[in-house]
């Protein structure tokens, strides 16, 4: 059975050997051009005068798009509009795309693009949330999640305090930037190869901006060198202005960005402020919460509405919260749209609630943990979230109780105490952080996937399905799930690209969801496929269909068996179709916006980190110097492959809140888009201590793929232990407890601001303490 065992990703020796094709490597159709797009140097103007006469001069250009060459829609905004391909007459972040200059070259395309003359008269431009706040800007109505009542339990709770933070962005950094090559091809079709997540809305965006039908565009992605999210939606743009240019000049035509012109156009995770007011008892447990959201959604509205729900969906986490008041705002700035991000809008949420318990902690001179273990779900009637879901799989309990064990939690924090009381210079900081993430995309219809399964008269097997391969080992997972289903050897299926004229109407490879949907759907097409198979198989034994077994690539009935492959051929030689679609949806999920009620996730996956942190008070350098992760991902379908995508989410989160600083000046120009400015974590931070596990013995409750759960953001969310174990270490200097405002991403210079802080005992940086 090749489902549960660990095996290599399918492209693992093509990554390391540098033979995976990815988007820029396919060979390109003699002739075919390069495309570069101008953007905006303002953050908000409106154009008075666009005048290209001297770029489409220019020696060696072939051909130059704007606004007006776009025969059908010029917007590739995937649910609102609001994402115009090449702005006309308004420009609404620094960067946003004018016109594609088509030529032979990058040089010669980068160049003429120079000539153009753009005049503009500039507006005011908001660029940070507390502009937009303050202007009451607002991209997307307010939405509020509420149960009990907030306020009057805030007011009779023994203990209160209100603070503010702000939370950073992030940029997906993904290895192979933004690229789409489109091929032109007969009755004015077009085939585009395009890096992205989601290869039907491409397509469906693509035949919108050229005004001809969905069935004409052809998308194909084999893989991608990385997504995060930053696929999702944003490579539509550079799709439509590939497609539109070779479809006009009938030459193959590719638009790549280079890192900086990648990192400048395309959106981030979303920014948010954070204001808390909770009241509480002696013992840290939450009697009343008032939060407020507000995020920075950008230019337009892409994903923002969702992401911002999921935050609010999050924001309890694992704990249960009776009198709760969630409002968020989407807020409207004059910067790149925001968008979708491992964890879309998840991790901010989580990110509040664990803030305000590590607040109450410190208030309390209390064990975080021992808070956090208070305001944990339980049984009835604790057991339901504010909009409503019950948590029927609530193991978060005994996954903290067996990583504080297993991690030495208890003695390591008893250390560090003894260690931070002799050690002037260099503190140590602990902190055990928990995770529940609901699986299923909160946008209802996107909950369903298809599969095209052909088996071919030798008995070899091609898989299709409209998930996509980033890394993160979707393809292999489903090939073992239909490799088990015919009981063949792996290497008997064959991982075929991920193409709109094979599955149509896809969703996104996103809300990591890819295996739970993908697999069931290809594990449908097999089953009837196998079926087909059986009733051959039966009729040539002269047994019953019940009786026919697939195993170890062989048919068996009674005493007589045949290889796989005789099988399929004598199928085929009796008319027996080998191909089969296959289909599934989600189950169970439903959601009533009006009331922001229901069950929006099928389930949940859980899981906790231990991380532990050594900073140089003098200078606010850090590292961590280890971390534990236990994580939930059910039955695995490949513990190796899962093992990877915990180990790597884990430390991208721990980017997003340590090193990965966005920063805008006041012109909303991006000033950190090159790696020179911009700080991922590399392998240097790796903590030299790092223990990774699997929840073991724990199938998934609800009807999933094998009993397993997703993984691909869940585990993103354990990151944030390590900014909790910052404010721990930040912590061991403050007299009294003090904490200050404690901003995120919590860089060095952000760490040693805290403890420069706590030092001096400013208490308009502390938490605010209501009289009661």
């Amino acid at each position: 059975m090749s489902v549960g065992t660990s095996r290599l990703h399918d492209s693992a020796v093509k990554h390391v050997t540098g033979q995976a094709i990815y988007t820029d490597d396919i060979p390109e159709p003699h002739g075919t051009l390069v495309g570069y797009l101008a953007q905006s140097k303002w953050a908000h103007a409106r154009i008075t005068r666009i005048d290209l006469a001297a770029v489409r001069t220019y020696p060696g250009v072939v051909g130059v798009f704007a606004a007006a060459d776009i025969p059908g829609v010029n917007d590739v905004g995937p649910v609102l509009k609001g994402d115009i391909i090449f702005a006309d007459s308004l420009v609404e972040y620094a960067g946003q795309a004018l016109f594609l200059v088509v030529a032979a070259d990058m040089k010669t395309a980068r160049a003429a693009a120079k000539q153009a003359v753009v005049e503009a008269e500039e507006l005011p431009a908001l660029i940070t949330i507390e502009q937009a706040l303050a202007a009451d800007s607002h991209l997307l109505p307010t939405e509020t999640m509420k149960r009990g009542d907030a306020p009057a339990a805030l007011t009779k709770a023994p203990q209160r305090l209100s603070g503010r933070v702000a939370l950073g962005g992030q940029d997906h950094f993904y290895l192979e930037g933004q690229v789409s090559l489109a091929v032109p091809g007969e009755d004015g079709a077009v085939l585009v190869h395009c890096s992205t997540q989601h290869p039907s809305e491409v397509q469906h965006l693509v035949a919108r901006a050229l005004a001809i039908p969905d069935a004409l565009v052809t998308v194909e992605v084999r893989r991608m060198g990385g997504g995060f999210g930053g696929k999702e939606t944003q490579a539509s743009l550079f799709a439509a202005a590939a497609a539109l240019a070779a479809t006009t000049l009938k030459r193959a035509v590719k638009v790549r960005l280079d890192r900086d012109d990648d990192m400048v156009m395309t959106g981030k995770r979303h920014d948010f402020l954070i204001d808390y007011d909770v009241g509480f008892d002696a013992a840290g447990t939450i009697q009343g919460l008032k939060l407020m959201l507000a995020s920075r959604c950008g230019f337009s509205p892409d994903l923002s509405g969702a992401i911002n729900d999921r935050a609010m969906f999050h924001a309890d986490n694992c704990y249960f919260l009776e009198d709760v008041e969630v409002v968020s705002y989407r807020l409207k700035t004059h910067t790149v749209s925001n968008t979708a991000f491992r964890g879309f809008g998840g991790p901010q949420g989580m990110f509040a609630i664990e803030l305000v318990l590590d607040e109450i902690a410190r208030h309390l001179k209390l064990d975080p943990l021992a808070v956090r273990e208070a305001n944990l779900y339980g049984s009835s009637p604790r057991d339901t979230t504010p909009y409503g879901q019950t948590v029927e799989d609530n193991i978060a309990p005994e996954i903290i109780a067996e990583l504080a064990d297993w991690a030495d939690y208890g003695r390591r924090r008893a250390e560090i105490a003894a260690f931070n009381a002799s050690s002037p210079v260099l503190k140590k900081g602990l902190a055990l952080t928990p995770v529940k993430f609901g699986i299923s995309f909160t946008t209802t219809f996107l909950n369903q996937a298809g599969a095209l399964i052909h088996i071919y008269t030798d008995g070899s097997i091609q898989l299709n399905h409209g998930g996509t391969e980033m890394g993160q080992g979707l393809f292999i997972k489903v090939a073992q799930v239909v490799a088990t289903e015919f009981g063949v050897p792996l290497e008997q299926v064959r991982i075929t690209a991920t193409t709109t004229d094979k599955v149509p109407n896809t969703s996104a490879t996103a809300a990591s969801s890819g295996a739970d949907l993908n697999g069931k759907a290809a594990q449908a097409a097999a089953i009837e496929l196998r079926g087909r198979l059986a009733g051959v198989a039966a009729a040539e034994f002269g047994v019953a269909v019940e009786a026919i077994t697939f195993k170890d690539g062989r048919v068996f009935g009674g005493d007589k068996s045949l290889s796989f492959g005789e099988l399929a051929k004598k199928a085929h030689f009796n008319r027996v179709s080998l191909s089969a679609a296959g289909y599934y949806r989600t189950p169970k999920i439903w959601f009533d916006r009006a009331t922001f009620s229901g069950r929006p996730f099928y389930y949940y996956a859980y899981g906790a980190a231990v991380a532990e942190v050594l900073v140089d008070t003098l200078t606010g350098e850090y590292k961590m110097t280890r971390a534990d992760l236990l994580h939930d991902v059910g039955d695995s379908l490949n513990p190796t492959i899962d093992l990877g995508q915990v180990e790597g989410a884990f430390i991208q989160g721990a980017g997003w809140l340590t090193s990965e600083e966005l920063v805008y000046d006041g012109k909303g120009q991006l000033r950190t888009h090159a790696p020179s400015t911009y700080k991922i974590p590399t392998a240097g931070d790796m903590p030299p201590v790092f223990n990774v596990k699997l929840v073991q013995n724990r199938p998934n409750r609800e009807d999933t793929i094998y009993r397993s759960k997703a993984v691909g953001e869940p585990p993103f969310m354990l990151g944030i232990a390590v900014y909790q174990a910052l404010r721990d270490a930040v912590a061991s200097v403050a007299p009294n407890g003090l904490l200050p405002r404690f901003d995120a991403p919590a860089t060095p210079e952000r760490v040693l601001m805290a403890m420069e802080a706590v030092r001096a005992e400013l208490p308009m940086s502390a938490p605010k303490v209501a009289a009661q």
